[in-house]
């Protein structure tokens, strides 16, 4: 429906209609004026390089502001992580903050699941944000 048409319809009909009319019409509007106060996603906390040991926790931080409230997903080199909205038995957790919790660090002669470098992706309806890279990497202690 144009704003036209909602002038047709006021003009015309009976009186309860109009009114009902007037009643939707005015909502929409006043839908429209809080739609301009919507923001795109920026990252207002990278996440930062870390070294840690093997089978201890660590967290990747990562902070977006927008309106609406972006949803947030990690990226290990170029691939979505999977966390325990995925799998609840995953050992990764996205904290409502959008930080990514590691539970243990995991890793191996030949794998290396968490060791990588990393990105979080905020996105709304208006777009999406991309932070820094950060990389992971686990401490090789030989005692």
């Amino acid at each position: 429906m144009h704003i036209v048409d909602v002038l047709l319809l006021l003009t015309s009909g009976p009186p309860a209609a109009i009114l009902e009319v007037h009643f939707k019409t005015q909502r929409l509007f006043q839908g429209s004026r809080l739609r301009q106060e919507d923001s795109a996603p920026r990252i207002v906390e990278h996440p930062s390089d870390l070294i840690v040991s093997k089978g201890e926790p660590a967290t990747l931080n990562c902070k977006a502001e927008g309106r609406p409230t972006p949803t947030v997903e990690w990226y290990k080199d170029g691939e979505r992580v999977e966390t325990d909205k995925d799998d609840p038995r995953s050992q990764r957790m996205l904290l409502p903050s959008g930080s990514l919790f590691f539970l243990r660090i995991v890793h191996g002669r030949r794998s290396k699941p968490d060791e990588g470098s990393y990105v979080c992706v905020a996105r709304n309806y208006l777009g999406e944000a991309v932070s820094h890279n950060a990389s992971l990497e686990v401490a090789n202690i030989n005692l």
